[in-house]
């Protein structure tokens, strides 16, 4: 054990990271990267050992300002190892491609959300659950563990449903048009969403551009009795808290394993008290899906779970071959979907028509409209304007106050350069991938004011010297990696009505 002073630091060393001088550990059995346990008179945490030439001093331990509440700079604090998560072997036996067993998971669900593992053996876990995958009975006791961690929501009035899409799609705010529509029609759907993961913006980050998301279990269940509805931030509400861990780790590799996929967005809707959920997969060249087939086989595992967990499942296979709209990026993204609020004839059909599919779907379920008809009923509540101001109501709610209350108060970035065709011809491909690495280039989803406006959609005849898209950024340099990237892949491919020449020559 050794005996130190706290040095509070106002950085984030992640896993709790704690930082000593290298000289103090000469001699000891303690090694960099060691998993500690740091103890004072206002309690204790596990964390990871780093070494520093000079950011403390001999004596000192560094630990992050916030870490554990009431500890003042300068008491003396205790450093021991601390003990060996039991959930480690259980890690290896799932690198080794075996099968957990309920307990097993269990054990790794629960250190989890304790804070015993470090980022390093989290994504051991996360890595090979990507590469073996998992059995559909350990991917049922994962969802209902990481469902019974954390905050649970109970509603009064049902049925409560919901609306997800496991993404892979550039610009899929459809949620900001959904959402209002079901609860302008009265029905209940508190809609939790994560940030981006492989994405340039998850559903948070757009509508963080205009107002509160990180509202708290309370909060969330206040702003729902008042308007029906909601969009927020799963990580801060607290509902199954193992999946924002989980996430966290999945986004600096842009991986998404199926069993963590299905896990963590069944999770969320037990935990929400969610009844009945669409699942929306988009398929397409770019997409998490590459095809119907796929799309059909990853349904059918979302509606057994489904089953198995007590929630109705129906899953609507959407295209996701391009860009859904034209807007890519958190403040583009809120701005197009407010155009599509404030007037439908006007937006991308792309992006109407798949919020009033989705949306109808889950009206028909309500028992609001007849069997064939919820695409109808949801289109007329759009175009009446009664999705809008429903829209408005859940912002306000939420803490949006009077700052943007339309479209075009909507700021995007300062830096911006249009990309022309360089040939006359037709849009022959978009692709997804190529859009996404071009807006995050640019500072998505971080920078909520980059991204990247499309001016053209497959099939557009252009001539040469037409925008294809237009790169937003709030810094020079960024925009300028941006383009570069952009020159580099292509992502708008054109080409003439010949495509290739071929002859016996």
């Amino acid at each position: 054990m050794l005996f130190l002073r706290a040095k509070l630091l106002d950085i984030d060393l992640g896993d709790n990271g704690v930082v000593i001088n290298e000289k103090e550990i000469v001699g000891t059995e303690y090694y960099p990267q060691d998993r500690v346990l740091v103890e004072c008179a206002k309690g204790s945490f596990i964390g990871v050992l780093y070494t520093t030439k000079k950011m403390v001093k001999e004596g000192e331990l560094g630990i992050s300002r916030g870490v554990i509440e009431g500890i003042e700079e300068g008491e003396e604090v205790r450093l021991r190892h601390a003990p060996r998560p039991k959930s480690l072997k259980y890690i290896k036996k799932k690198m080794d491609g075996g099968v957990l067993k309920p307990h097993e998971i269990h054990t790794i669900v629960d250190e989890i959300v304790q804070g015993k593992l470090s980022n390093i053996e989290l994504t051991g876990f996360v890595v090979s659950t990507y590469i073996h995958g998992m059995e559909i009975g350990e991917i049922v006791e994962m969802t209902k563990r990481m469902g019974e961690t954390g905050e649970r929501l109970h509603w009064d009035k049902h049925p409560v449903v919901d609306v997800h899409s496991i993404g892979g799609v550039p610009g899929n705010k459809y949620a900001l048009i959904t959402v209002p529509i079901v609860a302008a029609a009265g029905m209940i759907i508190p809609k939790t969403s994560s940030r981006a993961i492989t994405s340039a913006a998850g559903t948070a980050d757009v509508m963080e551009v205009l107002t509160r998301v990180d509202l708290d279990a309370q909060e969330m269940k206040r702003v729902v009795e008042a308007t029906n509805g909601c969009l927020v931030w799963g990580g801060s509400v607290n509902l199954a808290p193992a999946d924002d861990i989980i996430i966290n780790v999945e986004r600096p590799l842009s991986i998404d394993p199926q069993p963590q996929l299905l896990a963590s967005v069944m999770a969320k809707k037990i935990a929400a008290g969610i009844n009945y959920t669409v699942i929306d997969i988009p398929v397409g060249p770019g997409a998490k899906i590459k095809n119907e087939r796929e799309g059909y086989a990853l349904a059918r595992k979302f509606i057994e779970l489904g089953d198995r967990v007590g929630i109705d499942v129906e899953c609507a296979i959407t295209y996701g071959g391009q860009p859904i709209g034209r807007a890519v990026g958190p403040a583009l993204e809120a701005r197009e979907a407010l155009m599509a609020l404030e007037d439908p004839k006007s937006a991308p059909k792309s992006l109407i028509e798949k919020s009033l599919s989705l949306a109808g779907i889950l009206l028909e379920f309500g028992g609001v409209a007849q069997h064939g008809s919820g695409t109808k009923v949801a289109k007329d509540i759009l175009y009446s304007g009664k999705a809008l101001e429903k829209f408005k109501e859940i912002v306000l709610e939420q803490g949006g106050g009077e700052g943007i209350t339309k479209s075009e108060d909507v700021e995007l970035g300062r830096y911006f350069e249009d990309v022309p065709s360089s040939k006359d011809g037709y849009v022959i491909s978009l692709s997804n991938r190529g859009i996404t690495e071009i807006a995050k280039e640019a500072g998505a989803p971080r920078d909520k004011m980059a991204g990247v406006l499309l001016y053209v959609k497959r099939g557009c005849k252009v001539n040469r010297g037409d925008i294809l898209y237009r790169i937003y950024s709030s810094s020079e340099e960024r925009l300028k990696s941006a383009l570069k990237l952009a020159r580099r892949i292509h992502p708008v491919r054109v080409e003439g009505m010949v495509i290739r020449r071929i002859s016996k020559f």
